[in-house]
């Protein structure tokens, strides 16, 4: 099983993007979680380390500059949405990646209290 170390730029990018209320609050994040040719038209246009910013996790042992290295994206690569926070929470806690989990619902917790959701 892969492991991950929490990608500090990606967490630093979400809370940005939270305060500039930058967010989804409702959406279904099967069907808008961006899909390979959405990532690749973003990369196409943007840097890896933009790329990298959509990112929870960076997998250990995989190469920079590559998709394998990034993990548990947190938006449609424009806005975070808040279902991605809860996929991200959901599948770190069930295949026990714990800080990236944490980190995924400190995300989580602070897009609700900016969006009034108590």
């Amino acid at each position: 099983m892969a492991t991950y170390a929490v990608n500090p730029a990606a967490v630093a990018r979400a809370r940005e993007l939270i305060d500039a209320r930058q967010y989804v609050l409702d959406s279904d994040w099967g069907r808008v979680q961006p899909n390979a040719e959405a990532e690749n038209a973003f990369l196409e246009r943007h840097s890896w380390e933009d790329y990298a910013g959509w990112h929870l996790g960076l997998t250990e042992g995989a190469n920079d500059e590559t998709k394998a290295r990034y993990a548990f994206v947190v938006g449609d690569l424009r806005r975070v949405h808040r279902s991605a926070l809860i996929a991200c929470v959901y599948r770190a806690s069930e295949w026990r990646h714990k800080q990236v989990e944490l980190a995924a619902h400190e995300l989580l917790q602070h897009l609700d209290a900016r969006a009034g959701i108590s």
